[in-house]
């Protein structure tokens, strides 16, 4: 989904895709517009890799798990991009 992280439902968990080419995998908390707030997460850094790489590693969470690197994560809302819920996300055959 492209719409507002702060719309985004409490529990779910979520892709986020950040503006700088990072990502976030987890469950999504809350959001007062200047901050996200996540939990139970993995993180994708920028220089980890190309946009289809990173697409891969979302698929593989979407089908084995998130494997949790914090239990809290909190980062910049201004960096959201899009997010969409892990569930919508295709799983590795």
């Amino acid at each position: 989904m492209n719409d507002n992280i702060m719309n985004a439902p409490h529990g779910m968990n979520l892709v986020v895709e950040c503006k700088d080419g990072s990502a976030v995998i987890g469950r999504f908390d809350e959001s007062n517009g200047f901050e996200v707030v996540m939990h139970d997460v993995d993180t994708w850094g920028a220089d980890q890799g190309s946009e289809e790489d990173r697409e891969q590693w979302v698929r593989s969470t979407a089908t084995y798990g998130v494997a949790v690197k914090a239990r809290d994560h909190n980062f910049a809302a201004s960096l959201v991009a899009t997010w969409r819920s892990l569930g919508d996300v295709e799983r590795l055959h």
